[in-house]
């Protein structure tokens, strides 16, 4: 987990990073020095998934980043319930829609 010094880190984020980008895929490679996420956005109709977002990680971070997932669903699953899959034919359960 993180120490008191990172919990303090205040970030500096320009307006146009702080819009974000979505992605509705990963696809993770690692060589050994370095794990490498490739994020993506695949949508109906488009042949491929345009990759939007390359962040590359050194392990050790990569593990810390792990954790902090691992830790922030569990927060999100406390506050707002269970995350669940979608079904088979791909829809979602009502039961998490409009939650966040």
């Amino acid at each position: 987990m993180a120490n008191q010094k990172e919990q303090n880190l205040k970030l500096n984020i320009s307006p146009e990073v702080a819009q974000g980008t979505y992605s509705n895929l990963v696809v993770i490679s690692h060589n050994p020095t370095e794990i490498i996420f490739d994020f993506a956005q695949m949508l109906p109709g488009v042949d491929g998934a345009a990759v939007r977002q390359r962040i590359i990680m050194n392990p050790v971070h990569a593990k810390r980043t792990l954790a902090a997932l691992n830790d922030n669903l569990k927060k999100y699953e406390q506050q707002f319930g269970p995350i669940t899959e979608p079904t088979a034919d791909g829809t979602v359960p009502y039961d998490i829609i409009g939650k966040a």
